[in-house]
């Protein structure tokens, strides 16, 4: 009996890490396609306030109910796993469901809001360099300023933070948390950074990636 609740402890836990990773990559195609798609067209958003009404409209696309859906389902594993971890012994299906819609529902408003962030983030960085603004540097930024809205930007690389965006989402989406504060926070730091600086820092940030030599491959993992 031992030996066969370590075993589904050990699959159970494999399983939510797997889940856990494959969350993380639909969450990063979500927020991938949303950025993309904004600046795929011509229109941006010019200022926080616009921004705001926007997020206020509560405008969503049904093109990623799909993407949600998955979500949804890549949510439950992870939060059986959390409710083991808290010794909750054992915990109805039908509000693991309910959890698991309320992070779907969480990533959704989370994607919108970034979605919004880019196109402010976009807007400033085109305006001061008159040219269409770099994808990556747009994600990351957008990124930066929702997680930190209070932190100076500095790009010391060129990394997107899925991981904590993800895990933000989920925690935020299971205990009901509303993400309007953050965003408002975050808008209103998109109107104040430096663009011209910003732009100038990440050449430097790509330039140096471009030089630097590729990572050891790990041998025996």
């Amino acid at each position: 009996m031992l030996a066969r609740s370590v075993s589904a402890g050990k699959k159970a836990g494999a399983n939510a890490s797997r889940a856990g990773d494959s969350l993380v990559r639909a969450v990063a195609r979500l927020v991938n396609r949303a950025v993309d798609e904004m600046l795929l067209g011509d229109k941006r958003v010019i200022s926080a306030a616009e921004g705001r009404r926007l997020l206020a409209g509560d405008e969503q696309t049904e093109s990623r109910a799909d993407d949600i859906q998955r979500i949804i389902v890549l949510a439950v594993p992870i939060i059986r796993a959390l409710a083991r971890r808290a010794r909750v012994v054992k915990l109805p299906w039908v509000i693991v469901g309910s959890t698991a819609v309320a992070v779907g529902i969480a990533v959704r408003t989370g994607v919108r809001e970034i979605q919004v962030l880019s196109s402010l983030v976009a807007h400033r960085l085109e305006q001061a360099t008159g040219a269409p603004a770099d994808p990556t540097l747009v994600k990351k930024v957008a990124i930066d300023l929702y997680l930190h809205p209070k932190r100076k930007l500095l790009l010391s690389d060129d990394k997107l933070h899925v991981v904590r965006l993800t895990r933000k989402w989920v925690l935020g989406g299971m205990i009901g948390r509303n993400t309007e504060k953050r965003v408002n926070r975050a808008l209103t730091a998109a109107e104040r950074f430096d663009p011209a600086t910003l732009a100038e820092s990440w050449e430097t940030v790509r330039r140096r990636r471009a030089v630097e030599p590729p990572p050891k491959p790990m041998h025996g993992r």
